[in-house]
This record gives structure tokens, sequence and C-alpha cells, in this order.
């Protein structure tokens, strides 16, 4: 009895996988009715692939009471990030202001092919929520590590650097007040039409050039002892990163950061954003399948 069972089992292994091969296919096949393609271009997108990389987190670090850098750790992205080539324009954001879905503009771009500045997170969000209405696709802002992983070579660590050991006040001084003169340099910047700043490797354009980024993720404050163990930690989701030639903390509601709502250090002059498509179980079926069916 159990020899014959042992026997049949690659042969029911088998049948299985086409039957749940057939199955899938079913489901595609019998999927909802697609609706109508929008009547506008779907936005150009690339795909990072998976990858290992050395990170620094976000989030406001003290350590036995003194600000520090935030740890570099080394973090895995598991899966494939489909992101937008280029940030949402004046005429992306347009339609959606047309179609009622997204709140005008205090000071609407001059040129359609500028990157949209003047947002809010809640902006964002809402333009989010209609380009995935229009497309049937799922359209969100990237994290801060996604960020990270998407600007690859470009991403700009602007630590201070310091060791935390050290307790001269002078020293962090200085190094805050050359970080912030760089900062201040880097405002002057007027927006240039997408593209203007060039593609990285992945052939994601302007990231960490142009305007600064919201992101999806929260303030985060995170309290260690003299000896580099967490104490507290807490999060704000009012205030969220966004992502540029340095990375800063933003009110939700702030559109023009200028007025105020950083939560330290310079504001940016300008605030974008892309976005970051999800893929539906109908995009990961064929690559679960190929792992799951025998060879």
């Amino acid at each position: 009895m159990a020899t014959t069972l042992n026997l049949s089992l690659p042969r029911l292994t088998t049948s299985l996988g086409l039957l749940l091969m057939a199955g899938a296919a079913a489901l595609l096949l019998a999927g909802p009715a697609r609706r109508p393609a929008p009547a506008f271009p779907l936005p150009q997108t690339a795909i990072v692939p998976p990858a290992t990389l050395l990170h620094r987190v976000d989030g406001e670090y003290s350590r036995a009471g003194r600000p520090i850098d935030a740890p570099r750790v080394e973090i895995r992205m598991g899966r494939p990030l489909e992101i937008m080539r280029y940030q949402v324009t004046a005429a992306d954001y347009a339609r959606c202001v047309a179609a009622s879905a997204c709140k005008r503009l205090e000071q609407p771009a001059a040129r359609g092919d500028l990157p949209v500045t003047g947002v809010s997170h809640s902006d964002a969000a809402d333009y989010a929520a209609w380009l995935s209405r229009e497309t049937g696709m799922t359209w969100r802002l990237p994290s801060d590590r996604e960020w990270a992983h998407a600007a690859g070579s470009r991403f700009i660590d602007d630590a201070r650097g310091l060791d935390p050991e050290n307790t001269n006040p002078a020293l962090r001084w200085l190094a805050d007040y050359e970080r912030e003169t760089s900062r201040k340099a880097a405002r002057d910047a007027v927006p240039q039409p997408v593209g203007s700043f060039g593609a990285n490797e992945h052939g994601v354009h302007d990231i960490a050039g142009n305007v600064w980024e919201w992101t999806q993720s929260c303030l985060r404050r995170v309290s260690l002892d003299a000896g580099g163990r967490t104490v507290s930690e807490t999060t704000n989701c009012g205030i969220y990163v966004v992502e540029g030639q340095h990375r800063a903390m933003m009110t939700f509601f702030v559109r023009n950061p200028k007025s105020g709502g950083c939560s330290v250090g310079t504001p940016p002059d300008n605030l974008g954003f892309r976005l970051v498509r999800e893929q539906s179980w109908r995009d990961r079926l064929p690559a679960f399948m190929s792992r799951r069916l025998p060879a």
C-alpha cells in the first residue's frame, strides 16, 4: 500500500499542478470586465530589482539625551519595486483637479511639463486614489526605504558623521552649520521640466533632484540609552518623511514648506511626489505558479 502511494505521488503532484494552472488561467479569463482605458497616457514606470542595501534608517535618534545620527543598517528589499520614472507633473495633477478629485493648487505651475509642486501629503494621497480608480491599478506613495531603494546611487546620506561618544557640543554645532548651509544652497534651485536631471541606474529620473518628494513613512523618534539600547520609540503620523537632496519631516497638510511645518532643519522649497504601483495577485500569479509547479 505504502509502495503504491509513493509511486503515484509524483503523478498526483503533476496532476495537481496542471489543475492549479488551469484554475488560475480560468480565474484570469473570468476576471471582472476590463474598464475602459483612461483618456490619458499611463505613467511610465521603472522596475527596480530586489536587492540588499545599506540604508540609514529614517527617524530622529537620541542617545543618553543627545541627538545622534540614525543607524545605518542592512535591509533586504525582497520584491521588485515598480515606481514612476518621473515625478507627477502639473499637467497630470490638473487632470485630477478637472475631475474634482483633487484640490486646486494655490499657485499652479506655468508649464504642464514641470513637476507639480505646492502639494500636501493629503493632496498626493487624493491623486493616488484618483489614479487608482481611473486605471484599475493600485497606486500609492513609496515608503522611505522604497524611495531610497529606487534612488540607488543617487540617494544622499546627509548624516553629520559625528562620533556618538563625543560630548563636545562645538563639533555638533559646526556639523549642523555645515549641513544647514549646504541645504540652504540647495533650496535656491527652481523646478525644471521633468527629465532635466537625467536617469539613475534603475531608469528613474530626477530622483534626489528637482523637487522633494512625499513618502508614506511617518516620523519616528527613537531614544537610546548610553549603551545603545532602545529606551523608547514613538511614531507620529501627522508628520511624514520627505526625500530629495536631503531628508526632511513635514506636517501632512503643509503645501508650502517655506511657510513652516518642518520638524527640524532647513525645509525644502518645493514639495512634489511620484507613486509606486503595487502588483496585484494577477501580476504575481505567473511567478508564484512557476515556483510551485514541478519541473
